[in-house]
């Protein structure tokens, strides 16, 4: 009987935990590899963060979004990276500074 009421009265503490995993923010890969973005298109949350990876033997990649007046990261060269956290719901196309032709796309959900 004593086990019972435990588990009963840790209940509310069980499900606090539960509900802040389930709206903690997470963190999206995007390799850059053979000159693409995989995968090309990502779908997170708001507060939720992209992390670039540069999986190129010998080019260097930045991460350019021309919609927002043209920020840019700064160049990645083999093995780096950088990440952005997305505050704001919305689209966000983005292409590789040096290299337009790639594309990609952050979507953004409340």
């Amino acid at each position: 009987m004593f086990t019972g009421w435990l588990k009963l009265k840790r209940a509310p503490a069980l499900l606090a935990l539960v509900s802040f995993l389930a709206v903690a923010e997470q963190t999206v890969e995007v390799s850059i590899e053979k000159y693409v973005f995989t995968p090309q298109e990502v779908t997170i949350r708001v507060g939720d963060s992209v992390k670039w990876i540069n999986r190129e033997k010998r080019t260097s990649h930045s991460v350019l979004f021309p919609q927002e007046g043209g920020r840019e990261s700064e160049r990645m060269f083999p093995d780096e990276s950088w990440q952005r956290q997305f505050t704001q719901p919305g689209r966000y196309p983005y292409t590789c500074g040096p290299h337009p032709e790639m594309k990609g796309l952050v979507v953004v959900s409340e």
